[in-house]
């Protein structure tokens, strides 16, 4: 338990600086600590850096019970449910952004992506600024500047994946009283510039960072893999057709050789329990590479309530759609829609991939000591049983990431203590077997990667077949990253990178409807949610009008907003 006590103290500390949040350790600040203090006490100051992996909450149903992360992570509504894999029930404004309605007015549960990023650059350069006044050795001051350089890139990279071309503020620290008509403040880097400056903050820092924590109480922090993965993602994401598009020269190859450097420090490998990886609160996995961990402290929503059928008192939030459904293969290797597969679409839940049991909860699935019933009439977890309006709009229910040892009724205080992972190695084997494929086609080590993933112990898929041409190469890497990654903020980044959202974020929302006749079920297709829609704008997210209003309207908006 070290690690996380260290963390909630951190995150504790983070409140008395920021006066933002509640403190995690129950102490009630009366001021902020000066900037005095924390430079003068190496222990404050080293809290301070931890505190960066963290950020403020912007917008409602933010960081429910402590500070955000990176991206979204463990919120009510899962960054998934503005892709074609969910839709939340109770809306929190995620149907508009699948409904194509967002605007720089209304940026729904996007909305806090630029002031947080900014925000974080900010905190990051003044302890870079100040770091040389406090007392301790220079490689521990080392070790925190490259940690801090991390942190940073990591913000630019959240920055770059959802508005493109970003403002590179360098190590600027600006300040109240500033003269805030430097028009260098609101200008706005090439994506390629961008990228640049990024992979050399992380080069940088990859080569200080440790590959291994010293100690127990430093998990959570990040290391060289840490470095080097998120460079081998965002250098996949600026070879891919939208950066592209937009002008970044980044070869396919020096994608793979990103990834490849990451599989070549030997260090990482897969977890043989797929389920199991995501809620072993300790995260001693080899496959993790860099995750936020929780204790009953620091505890994040509660997933089992948040997400469970409105049959066992679940809330039914991030329901998955028939579209992802429909992407998983049968376990013989063949889609659903190859007339030689087996397929029995009115008995489509049998022998499918592995995954999908892991993953989602459907019609007769055994959860909790009976099986899931989304059947009407007289279904449990339809609308005909308790709590009818928690139930799902899909006909289906989350299962990856709930812990079964976690109360469903009263989990306040026991649950809510799963990692959330930001890069694990099943991403790095994908990164490397597109950006290789891409490269030079399906070479061996594009098959290898690939078939090292669908034959994990617990999901032991087949072995892809010899002699697929490099676009059908493709077509099979995404749909394995589609499987492998669901619901890991992956699936929203990947259809814009790859210039097909236009085609899968157009796709209506389905969902099953599934009949009782008799002793019968009939299974049938119906809209889960009206109105989806996607236009070429929305590759990129807007910046709010009100941090363009605070530019003085010198900050560029994003085209067609």
């Amino acid at each position: 338990m070290k690690p996380k006590i260290f963390l909630a103290f951190a995150i504790g500390l983070a409140s008395i600086l920021t006066s933002c949040e509640k403190d995690f350790l129950e102490v009630t600040p009366t001021d902020r600590l000066s900037d005095e203090a924390i430079i003068g006490d190496s222990v404050l100051f080293e809290a301070f850096v931890i505190n960066r992996y963290l950020g403020v909450r912007q917008i409602d149903k933010e960081g429910d019970g402590n500070a955000p992360g990176f991206g979204r992570g463990w919120e009510y509504a899962l960054w998934s449910s503005i892709t074609d894999e969910s839709i939340y029930r109770s809306d929190d404004n995620t149907w508009l952004i699948q409904r194509g309605q967002l605007s720089p007015e209304n940026t729904g549960i996007a909305g806090a992506l630029w002031g947080r990023s900014y925000r974080g650059i900010r905190e990051v350069n003044y302890a870079l600024a100040n770091i040389d006044r406090v007392e301790m050795s220079q490689s521990h001051k080392n070790l925190l500047i490259a940690e801090l350089r991390f942190i940073r890139a990591f913000r630019y990279h959240d920055l770059i994946r959802n508005y493109g071309r970003v403002v590179l503020l360098g190590d600027r620290v600006t300040e109240l009283g500033n003269d805030f008509s430097d028009q260098s403040l609101y200008e706005r880097a090439s994506i390629q510039e961008s990228i640049d400056y990024v992979v050399h903050e992380l080069n940088e820092a990859a080569g200080v960072l440790p590959l291994n924590h010293r100690s127990s109480w430093e998990k959570g922090r990040a290391t060289q893999g840490a470095a080097l993965a998120l460079k081998s993602r965002l250098l996949l994401y600026a070879a891919s057709p939208l950066y592209k598009e937009n002008g970044t020269a980044v070869t396919w190859q020096q994608a793979a050789d990103a990834a490849r450097d990451v599989m070549e420090l030997n260090k990482y490998s897969l977890h043989p329990d797929y389920a199991s990886l995501f809620i072993d609160e300790e995260g001693n996995s080899d496959e993790i590479i860099f995750a936020r961990y929780y204790n009953l402290n620091s505890r994040h929503t509660a997933l089992e309530i948040a997400n469970g059928p409105n049959g066992y008192d679940g809330w039914g939030g991030n329901t998955p759609l028939q579209n992802l459904v429909d992407v998983y293969m049968l376990d013989n290797g063949k889609s659903i829609d190859d007339p030689t597969s087996g397929y029995d679409p009115q008995n489509p839940y049998v022998n499918r991939d592995p995954r999908f049991y892991a993953t989602i909860l459907y019609n007769g699935a055994e959860y909790r000591g009976r099986e899931v019933e989304t059947f009407r009439p007289g279904g449990r977890d339809s609308q005909d049983g308790p709590s009818s309006w928690n139930t799902s709009q899909t006909g289906y229910y989350l299962r990856k990431f709930m812990d079964d040892e976690n109360p469903i009724q009263n989990p306040w205080n026991v649950a809510g203590r799963q990692p959330w992972i930001y890069f694990r190695y099943a991403e790095i084997l994908l990164n490397y077997a597109e950006a290789r494929n891409e490269a030079v086609g399906p070479d061996a080590t594009v098959y290898e990667a690939i078939n090292t993933i669908r034959q994990r112990p617990s999901v032991e898929m087949p072995r892809l077949p010899e002699g697929l041409s490099q676009d059908q190469m493709r077509e099979l890497i995404r749909r394995e990253r589609q499987v492998e990654l669901a619901f890991e903020e992956h699936r929203f980044y990947d259809v814009r990178r790859w210039l097909i959202a236009e085609e899968t974020e157009n796709e209506p929302a389905y969902g099953v409807q599934i009949n009782k006749q008799g002793n019968q079920l009939v299974h049938s297709r119906k809209i889960a949610l009206e109105g989806r829609s996607f236009e070429p704008k929305h590759y990129w997210l807007p910046i709010p009008r009100s941090e363009i209003q605070a530019s003085g309207n010198r900050l560029e908006q994003n085209p067609g907003y």
